[in-house]
């Protein structure tokens, strides 16, 4: 089988409370199958020439931060982009870790069941942007299937139990209100979900 390659459009180590929990690196990938009005990182997503690496080769880069994973509950955390499309890599990566890291994916769940299974097996923590669980707003901002997204939240609900989870639910200027942002949460909570996140998103 060939070796899965991630990739890489850059490092950025030492972030405390942006991805998780204590010190952690994060390594942003290139690719989503979305099409997001106000992504944040659209510039990046589209200029930036990504570098392919094998899980070796990153580890060697982020292990410098070894003893900070390690002191603090830190670890890495997979971004871009649509880090769940590269669900192989990420398994192949955590048989390389200190079982003291840990791993989080930010993830749209726009993929495939079967890369949110992989992913569940590797992962230790997900913080899913959902967007809206209005299945026309959904589209309308991210042109993809709310549908695909919220069976895709079931299964990971399923795989790894709520407090793995952190749900960001976002208010989204021009596209959901206060009362639909307040709905989708309503819903999630509805299906088991603890962590849920509100916000809003800040255009300038």
């Amino acid at each position: 089988m060939d070796e899965p390659l991630y990739p890489l459009l850059r490092l950025s180590r030492l972030r405390m409370g942006t991805d998780g929990e204590g010190v952690t690196t994060l390594a942003a990938g290139a690719g989503c199958p979305l099409s997001c009005r106000w992504c944040i990182n659209a510039e990046l997503l589209r200029r930036a020439k990504p570098e392919p690496v094998t899980a070796a080769q990153l580890f060697e880069r982020v292990r410098i931060d070894d003893l900070y994973f390690r002191a603090t509950g830190g670890g890495v955390c997979f971004g871009g982009g649509e880090s769940l499309l590269h669900a192989a890599f990420l398994r192949r990566f955590r048989t390389l870790c200190p079982p003291e890291w840990r791993l989080w994916a930010e993830t749209s769940l726009a993929v495939s069941a079967e890369q949110v299974q992989i992913a569940a097996e590797a992962v230790d923590s997900f913080i899913v942007d959902c967007k809206d669980m209005d299945a026309e707003i959904y589209r309308r901002y991210t042109g993809g299937d709310g549908e695909r997204m919220q069976a895709n939240l079931r299964l990971l609900l399923e795989a790894v139990g709520p407090e793995r989870i952190r749900v960001r639910v976002p208010r989204i200027p021009e596209y959901n209100s206060a009362e639909d942002q307040a709905r989708s949460a309503a819903r999630l909570r509805a299906m088991g979900f603890v962590n849920i996140e509100l916000f809003d998103y800040v255009i300038r």
